[in-house]
């Protein structure tokens, strides 16, 4: 088996189901199984996903336990060499699978590599980030970018975000296309992806330790994959906001911290 697909569920049967399609009709040249794990939907039957797809392997949750401990569920009955991770409201538009597959293949330095994400109507999503960052910030409070020749400020910005349209190795990707080699996992703490949030910011910390380990993250820009996310609430900003601030106490000496949170209150004012 090639790649294992988790895909994790919670009351999102038809978003859901048009992933699992999307997949089948797009993943070609690369063996595959389609793992979901249902997080005690109650939305309908999980069963009905094997009533439409007989050949998925279906998890039933029996409490909601959030997308890591979620996706840990999955990878334990992972068949595959390479493991993807892939949300529930995305749809793949070409064979992105492969592509990525490949990519792992070729470059044994990168621990995990992502796509290009999209929105419906062909807007690039920014997927991929620098770590929280004093240096960073007052790059992007200053915009640097703009004024440092187009060699520095160009393909890769000194901000917190990067240019989607390229091949990059930012810090790190959004857990919404996820892919890494299975064996890798063997080198975290306790064989698996960490568990510190139940949902925002596990990615962040995803990444963080596998480069602690010495690894890059990647963003392959010719795997491409519709998003379709809908506008951040206020609570989900707010556990995000939260959960980083735990990433960052668990990293950062306190004046960068301190620092940090200055220079994101000023980038909020001046974006306002």
């Amino acid at each position: 088996m090639d790649v294992s697909i988790v895909i994790i569920n919670f009351n999102t049967f038809t978003l859901t189901c048009n992933c699992i399609q999307s997949i089948i009709e797009k993943t070609k040249d690369v063996s595959f199984e389609i793992i979901l794990v249902d997080n005690a939907s109650v939305e309908r039957d999980a069963e009905e996903f094997k009533t439409r797809f007989p050949e998925i392997v279906l998890i039933k949750n029996q409490t909601n336990e959030g997308f890591s401990k979620g996706c840990n569920v999955g990878i334990e009955h992972a068949k595959g060499e390479y493991i993807l991770l892939l949300n529930s409201d995305t749809i793949l538009a070409n064979n992105a699978v492969l592509i990525c597959r490949d990519f792992l293949r070729k470059h044994p330095k990168v621990a995990v590599v992502s796509s290009r994400l999209e929105y419906e109507d062909g807007t690039i999503q920014s997927n991929c980030h620098r770590f929280p960052s004093v240096k960073y910030g007052l790059f992007e409070l200053f915009r640097m970018q703009k004024i440092l020749p187009k060699k520095w400020g160009g393909k890769i910005l000194f901000g917190y975000f990067f240019d989607c349209n390229s091949l990059a190795y930012p810090d790190w990707v959004w857990g919404t296309y996820f892919m890494f080699e299975k064996r890798k996992l063997r080198q975290l703490e306790n064989n698996r992806l960490a568990e510190d949030f139940f949902m925002y910011v596990e990615d962040m910390q995803w990444c963080k330790d596998f480069r602690l380990r010495g690894y890059a993250i990647a963003i392959q820009p010719e795997a491409r994959v519709i998003h379709l996310v809908g506008k951040s609430g206020a609570s989900r900003a707010r556990m995000m906001m939260v959960n980083t601030e735990k990433f960052m106490t668990k990293y950062y000496q306190a004046w960068e911290i301190k620092w940090i949170k200055i220079i994101n209150k000023l980038l909020v004012r001046k974006d306002a």
